[in-house]
């Protein structure tokens, strides 16, 4: 007679991570000059290793490999790309103050890639299980998350566009374009992550807990931010609409798709 396994439990280090990504973007709104720049680079760092520890903690090291490989990456790389030819966001530059670059892009740029790839994909597994519309699903979650990131970092000076009309109504300085392409590379990088990630994998909703209310994290402290700090209500609407599309169905949730 064998001794019943221990259900798996929520581990600390993901919280505690978390904890400090949040303290941190909290904080944001609140300095200015360089400890807003420092802030920038840790709550990114944080968040990021959040999403790689829980991958790790919760479907093992080659899955938490296959993250930062793909977003972390793949992300930076694509990003290189875009900076080098305008393909596919349009052309743009940096202004300093994100931390060390590789080709003139900042190394922190890959790491926001994977830290919202992860609650992205976590996300779109509560709604749907199969690969194809999952992959979708995730893709827009993370796409949409530019629709307060790219006017808030605009905002700052950290980057700009030559180029930036047209763009959304009441959105300024970040053309369509960049939207569109974060879509497109949105859509490549999950389909690449599929490949690796066993969509199947049946995982205790409590056991992602973190990415998820992470997740809701960035979505309603951006819309709160953007209206009530940095002055850009616009974009707070297009992301509230286009974000919500998956976030309000996942926080609504209370047990794992069936399908």
């Amino acid at each position: 007679m064998t001794a019943p396994q221990a259900e798996p439990q929520l581990h600390p280090s993901p919280v505690l991570l978390a904890a400090g990504a949040v303290i941190a973007q909290v904080f944001y709104p609140l300095v200015f000059g360089t400890a807003r720049d420092l802030l920038t680079v840790t709550a990114v760092v944080l968040f990021c290793a959040t999403s790689v520890t829980h991958a790790a903690l919760t479907r093992g090291a080659r899955c938490a490999v296959a993250l930062l490989g793909v977003f972390a990456g793949g992300g930076l790389l694509v990003e290189i790309l875009g900076l080098t030819t305008g393909f596919p966001f349009g052309e743009y530059s940096y202004a300093g103050g994100l931390g060390p670059t590789v080709a003139g892009t900042p190394v922190v740029i890959g790491l926001a890639w994977a830290m919202m790839a992860w609650p992205s994909w976590i996300a779109a597994g509560r709604l749907t299980r199969r690969r194809g519309p999952r992959i979708v699903v995730a893709a827009w979650a993370l796409a949409t998350w530019d629709l307060f990131l790219d006017p808030q970092m605009v905002g700052e000076g950290y980057w700009r566009w030559s180029d930036p009309e047209p763009g959304l109504p009441g959105v300024y300085g970040v053309p369509l374009t960049n939207y569109l392409g974060w879509l497109l590379v949105a859509l490549v990088l999950m389909t690449l992550f599929a490949a690796v990630d066993d969509v199947h994998r049946a995982i205790p909703d409590r056991l992602d807990t973190v990415p998820i209310a992470l997740l809701g994290w960035v979505y309603v402290s951006s819309i709160v931010a953007h209206t009530l700090f940095f002055g850009l209500p616009y974009a707070a609407l297009w992301g509230a609409a286009g974000m919500g599309l998956v976030v309000l169905p996942v926080l609504g949730r209370s047990g794992p798709a069936g399908r």
